[in-house]
């Protein structure tokens, strides 16, 4: 591990290609609660089965949840991030504690969140809101810039911080 007055984060591009095998990642994970939630409606033949949606988009919340959390205290990287070269660490350079993780899997929604309700106030079509959200990502992305060692700022509110690994 480092020091982190000194460390810089990674280049943009590379955490951005982290971020699209993520993604890809986060595709495959999220087949497994909707693979069960296809299952359940299958055997389901009554009624009103919406609640079954929202139980499964909790389900998949936590899924993700478990997955960040328990990579990012266990080795500080996920697969696409060891694929990169990339870590998150603790401002000291340290491992961060399942605390830590969490905290920073939450802060990680910033990525998504804003857009979001931009789409739904708006009342966009879907294909308006993935320009949105996109347009959301790209944003966020570029403010790291304007960090002074080029951090994202969920991981400076979080006092993480991204170094090549």
């Amino acid at each position: 591990m480092i020091a982190s007055e000194v460390a810089q984060a990674p280049k943009l591009w590379r955490r951005m290609a982290c971020f699209i095998y993520e993604g890809m990642m986060l595709f495959g994970l999220g087949l497994i609660p909707g693979a069960a939630g296809a299952l359940i409606k299958g055997k389901l033949e009554f009624g009103d089965t919406s609640w079954i949606e929202s139980g499964l988009r909790v389900l998949t919340f936590v899924v993700y949840a478990v997955y960040f959390t328990w990579c990012w205290s266990r080795r500080g990287q996920t697969l696409p991030m060891q694929t990169w070269h990339i870590q998150v660490v603790t401002l000291k350079g340290q491992l961060l504690t399942q605390k830590q993780a969490f905290l920073r899997f939450l802060a990680c929604w910033i990525w998504i969140v804003p857009s979001a309700v931009i789409c739904l106030i708006a009342g966009f079509t879907r294909w308006q809101a993935i320009a949105c959200v996109l347009t959301g990502f790209v944003v966020y992305a570029s403010l790291s810039y304007l960090h002074p060692r080029k951090q994202f700022w969920h991981d400076a509110w979080c006092g993480t911080q991204l170094i090549a690994k």
